[in-house]
């Protein structure tokens, strides 16, 4: 019984012993990194429907409503006016309008200064697809894109 007992003796004694803390660090750790990125483009709103009102008297012009395109780049986005509950005037950098029909009355949008729009991945602004976010939080979806013309 002796001859038995020894050998296991010695096998205890030589084998490596089990840490302490189970969830110790044994020298291998992995680790997973996701990095999500947010861009978010803020239209300033526009007192007075121009974006230099100081350049232009400021009188109540009357717009047509032409067909409008279903994209335009939102690089080109300059400005913002709130024309209802409904629509939303869109000042493009060369001086012209779009006006913006939402699919749902968003009375949030004229409380704050200011709109937002989610960058995409091909840079444009498209009807049906992407939404006007007001600061407040709500958030309303862009159904068409009219184009305006001064009446004269």
């Amino acid at each position: 019984m002796a001859n038995v007992v020894l050998p296991f003796i010695l096998m205890l004694a030589l084998a490596p012993s089990a840490p302490a803390d189970p969830f110790a660090f044994d020298g291998v750790e992995i680790a997973q990194l996701s990095i999500r990125q947010r861009i978010i483009i803020r239209i300033p709103r526009v007192l007075g429907g121009h974006p230099m009102p100081e350049a232009m008297p400021n009188r109540s012009l009357r717009w047509n409503e032409k067909r409008g395109p279903r994209c335009v780049s939102a690089d080109l986005l300059e400005g913002a006016v709130i024309t209802g509950a409904d629509s939303v005037d869109l000042i493009v950098a060369d001086g012209s309008r779009l006006r913006a029909e939402l699919d749902d009355h968003c009375p949030a949008l004229d409380f704050y200064s200011g709109l937002y729009l989610k960058q995409t991945s091909d840079g444009l602004v498209c009807a049906d697809r992407d939404s006007i976010r007001a600061r407040s939080g709500s958030i309303c979806k862009i159904d068409r894109f009219k184009r305006l013309e001064a009446r004269r």
